[in-house]
């Protein structure tokens, strides 16, 4: 599901980060990721360690990297 576009004007992109483990988690890099321009939703999964985001474009990934560094994570890449 990486990068498909689900509606006209918005991209769902999958992640995989490291080091999540509960809901706190999930909250601290849902919000990092969600204070990036154009993200319209995000929702992390501690035990998959999928974060997904919804965004009216393509992000640049060092900008989704720099959102789950801030958090205290590990952003792996692409799911």
């Amino acid at each position: 599901m990486t990068a498909q576009t689900d509606t006209p004007g918005s991209v769902t992109t999958v992640y995989k980060v490291s080091g999540m483990s509960c809901g706190h988690c999930e909250g601290s890099v849902s919000g990092e990721i969600s204070a990036i321009a154009g993200v319209t939703a995000v929702t992390a999964v501690a035990s998959t360690g999928e974060v997904t985001v919804v965004s009216t474009a393509p992000l640049a990934e060092e900008a989704v990297r720099a959102a789950v560094d801030e958090a205290g994570f590990e952003l792996v890449g692409k799911a």
